[in-house]
C-alpha cells in the first residue's frame, strides 16, 4: 500500500545522494582534505588589533549566500583549544544517526591574544597573589563582542538571532561578567570552572551584592564545576586555604544562581563533576550545557502518544514551535521532513487518518512547495482517492510545473 510513497522517497534519496557525492568528489580534487570551517579575521578598533577567528558553518555556506537557511550561533572563547571537540558535539548531536537534540548551528571560535588582559573584569591578582599587570580589560573585550565581532558574523554569515556564549576558566570569568553587565547580548551564557576566585573574589562578591540587570528575555545559564582537588564538597566549604579557594568561590556562585532563579527570568542549571578535574571539565560540560540549554529544541513522539486516541499530535507541534519561537525571538515553523517523516512513522503504523492529517498540515505549512503535494497525493493513491489526487497533483504542477506531478496525473487520468 504503501509503495508509492517509498518509490518517490527514494528517488528524492537517490538525487540527494548524488549531490552529496557530486559536492565531496568537488571537494576532494579541490585539496583532498576533510574541511570542517575557515579561518576569518577582523581588525578591532576596540581593541587596536587584528583578532582571528575560526568559523564553522553547518552547510559550509561560508559567503552567506543562501538566505533561506539560518543558524544560531555559538561563540566559543579560547577557541584555539574548544573548537574541534565542539563542533563534533553540535554535529553529532543534530545531525548524526538522525539526531535532533540540537539544532544545526554555526560555532565561532575566537583566539587569543591577551588571554589574562581580556578575560578579566578589573586590575587584580593570581591566586598566589601575583598582580596582574595586564588585568583588567574585560570591558573593551566585551565591546568588541558586541560592537565589532557579532555584528561582523551577522553580516557574513547565515545567522539566526539565537547566540550562546561559551568560556572555561577565565574564559568562564568573562562568561560571568558578560551576564552581568550585557545580559541581552546573549540567549545563554555557559561557565565552565569560572575563575571566580579572581582578585580575592572581588568581582564574585559584587555579583552577589549587585541586582542581575532585568533582561526582556529568558536566559539559561550552565555552570560547570569540576572536582580538581578530589575533595567532598562539604568538605571543600568549610576549608579556607587557598587551595580550595576556586572550588569554593564556584560552589558560592551555583547557590546564588539557585537562590535567584526562582526571582527572575533565569533558566539554571549548576553541576558538579566528580571524576573531573579543571582540564578534563571542558569537553563534557559543553556537551551537557547544550543538552540543558536547547531542551527547548527536540520534539519526540513515544509509539503509544503516537497510537493514543486522544493526542492531537498536530496541537502539539504547534505548541511546540510556539515556544521554540519566543526562544529565537521570531517565527519558527516545523522542518518539512519533520512533518513528513512523523507522517510516515504513522503510514508504518497503519494510523492513516493521523498520517494524512499531517501530510496536509505539511502543505499548510510549506504552500509553496511543490513537495509537500507530491507525496500526499501519493499517500490519497494508496487509498484509493483518485480524483482527489488528481487534483492535488494539478496543485502540486500549478506551483513550478515539476514533471513527477505532471506524470501522475497523466497515468491517473488514463487509468
Amino acid at each position: 500500500m504503501l509503495q508509492t510513497v517509498r518509490i518517490y522517497l527514494m528517488k528524492k534519496a537517490y538525487f540527494a545522494l548524488v549531490v552529496v557525492l557530486i559536492c565531496l568528489n568537488a571537494m576532494g580534487q579541490n585539496d583532498g582534505k576533510i574541511t570542517i570551517g575557515k579561518i576569518d579575521s577582523l581588525y578591532s578598533e576596540v581593541l587596536g588589533e587584528q583578532r582571528k577567528i575560526w568559523i564553522h558553518v553547518p552547510s559550509g555556506n561560508y559567503n552567506n549566500e543562501s538566505q533561506s537557511q539560518k543558524y544560531p550561533v555559538l561563540y566559543l572563547l579560547d577557541g584555539k583549544s574548544n573548537f574541534y571537540s565542539t563542533i563534533g558535539i553540535t554535529s553529532y548531536l543534530s545531525t548524526s544517526n538522525r539526531n535532533t537534540v540540537l539544532p544545526k548551528m554555526i560555532v565561532v571560535g575566537i583566539l587569543n591574544t591577551d588571554r589574562v588582559r581580556d578575560f578579566t573584569p578589573s586590575k587584580g591578582n593570581f591566586l598566589d597573589g601575583t598582580v596582574a599587570e595586564k588585568s583588567g580589560g574585560g570591558t573593551n573585550f566585551i565591546e568588541f563582542l558586541e560592537k565589532e565581532l557579532i555584528p561582523y558574523i551577522d553580516s557574513n554569515y547565515p545567522t539566526e538571532s539565537y547566540r550562546t556564549l561559551i568560556g572555561h576558566s577565565l574564559g568562564g570569568l568573562t562568561v560571568m561578567n558578560t551576564l552581568m553587565t550585557k545580559p541581552e547580548l546573549f540567549n545563554s551564557y555557559t561557565a565552565i570552572d569560572p575563575s571566580m576566585w579572581w582578585n580575592d573574589k572581588k568581582f564574585l562578591q559584587s555579583i552577589k551584592t549587585t541586582k542581575l540587570p532585568k533582561a526582556n528575555k529568558t536566559l539559561s545559564i550552565f555552570l560547570g564545576i569540576a572536582n580538581t582537588f578530589k575533595i567532598d564538597t562539604s568538605a571543600v566549604k568549610n576549608d579556607t586555604s587557598t587551595k580550595t579557594m576556586p572550588v569554593r568561590a564556584m560552589l558560592e556562585l551555583h547557590s546564588y544562581f539557585e537562590d535567584i532563579q526562582t526571582k527572575t527570568n533565569l533558566n539554571y542549571k549548576g553541576k558538579f563533576y566528580q571524576d573531573e578535574n579543571h582540564i578534563t571539565v571542558g569537553h563534557i560540560a559543553i556537551y551537557d550545557a547544550l543538552r540543558f540549554i536547547f531542551k527547548f529544541h527536540q520534539l519526540e513522539f513515544s509509539d503509544h502518544e503516537l497510537k493514543d486516541t486522544n493526542q492531537d499530535i498536530i496541537a502539539r507541534i504547534k505548541k511546540h514551535y510556539k515556544n521554540v519561537s519566543l526562544e529565537y525571538g521570531r517565527p519558527i515553523q516545523p522542518k518539512r521532513y519533520f512533518i513528513e517523516s512523523l507522517a510516515n512513522k504513522l503510514l508504518e503504523m497503519k494510523l492513516y487518518e493521523k498520517a494524512e492529517s499531517l501530510f496536509r498540515y505539511n502543505i499548510s505549512v510549506y504552500p509553496d512547495d511543490s513537495y509537500t503535494y507530491n507525496i500526499l497525493g501519493d499517500f490519497l493513491i494508496t487509498r484509493t482517492h483518485k480524483k482527489e489526487a488528481i487534483e492535488i497533483f494539478k496543485q502540486s504542477y500549478a506551483i513550478d510545473q515539476n514533471s513527477y506531478a505532471r506524470d501522475k496525473i497523466k497515468v491517473l487520468k488514463i487509468n
